[in-house]
């Protein structure tokens, strides 16, 4: 067994992803993720309080790594509006997510917050965070308001949609994202 300050709270709360992406969020238990990180619970409870601190602390990494980061490391780039949105799918259909779960991650988040009001929270600011940036960025290629906010649901309610086809061997999220931003980029 690995000791109390061998183990630090980003593997557990990687730990706490893999256990939400494969069984859903009440398979987030002290228990179970110290059988999985061969640990003792007292090693989870070296780092957390308890469940609920753990599951608060996995979405606030979740919104800052899957959303904060991506975006300061899109703006961290020169180029036009379309080449960030470009560079932006090749971030987000990258292989970022594979410690925390894979491609189901965002999936099984959203499946979380059907059941946890802060997990709910977490999504809808989340959402309304990424819709806003995307805005930004389509009005930074010459589209206006309306077509900004249409693209930028459109293109996100894809990125949602195709990360299950992807799972299920049914889409290329990469290149069928590029394809699709090519055509919203088109209509601005």
């Amino acid at each position: 067994m690995k000791a109390k300050k061998d183990l630090t709270p980003d593997a557990w709360i990687k730990a706490g992803f893999r256990a939400l992406t494969k069984g859903g969020h009440q398979a987030i238990r002290a228990e179970a993720l110290a059988r999985d990180l061969k640990a003792s619970k007292g090693s989870f409870y070296w780092h957390f309080g308890d469940v609920a601190s753990l599951q608060a602390q996995m979405l606030e990494q979740w919104k800052a790594e899957a959303s904060e980061a991506s975006i300061a490391a899109v703006e961290s780039r020169e180029g036009s509006g379309a080449d960030k949105l470009r560079y932006l799918v090749e971030i987000v259909t990258g292989d970022a997510s594979e410690p925390y779960g894979g491609l189901l991650l965002e999936a099984a988040i959203r499946d979380w917050a059907r059941y946890n009001a802060l997990a709910a929270a977490m999504v809808n600011e989340v959402n309304i965070l990424r819709i806003e940036y995307l805005e930004t960025l389509f009005r930074q290629c010459g589209a206006d308001p309306t077509v900004s906010r249409r693209n930028s649901i459109i293109l996100y309610s894809a990125l949602i949609g195709m990360e299950a086809l992807a799972h299920a061997g049914l889409a290329d999220l990469q290149k069928d994202l590029r394809c699709l931003l090519e055509i919203l980029l088109d209509s601005a």
